[in-house]
């Protein structure tokens, strides 16, 4: 769907269920293989994307943020501007392929209108 999407501008890709659900998840599976399965899952769109030719991302979850860097195979950031307290503007720096804008945003940062900020400072 997101590939559909793409050309339209931002798109918001998020994992979600019912608490009831989450538990049945984590029973059957375990809370960290279920929690990775998610974190694989986010990281492998995130990739997807950037081969569409996407060069602005948000991340948002600190797990889920650091298995996107690690999927596209960032080794550094440029630091750029604060989006909120803690979390900087981030512009890729030597890996293969051309420079993304990113925000890494971990549960704690950010008030409710972080993302709308992040995709503004990206312009």
């Amino acid at each position: 769907m997101a590939r559909e999407r793409v050309e339209a501008g931002p798109i918001l890709i998020a994992a979600s269920a019912d608490p009831q659900a989450v538990t049945r998840i984590q029973s059957k599976y375990g809370r960290e293989a279920s929690g990775h399965a998610i974190e694989r899952g986010i990281a492998s769109i995130a990739a997807g994307l950037a081969a569409l030719g996407v060069r602005r991302l948000v991340a948002a979850g600190g797990e889920t943020s650091g298995a996107a860097v690690d999927k596209l195979g960032i080794p550094a950031f440029l630091v750029g501007p604060e989006i909120a307290p803690g979390v900087p503007l981030l512009r890729t720096v030597g890996h293969d392929g051309p420079d993304l804008l990113m925000a890494l945003k971990s549960g704690n940062f950010g008030g409710p209108d972080f993302f709308e900020k992040a995709l503004g400072l990206m312009k």
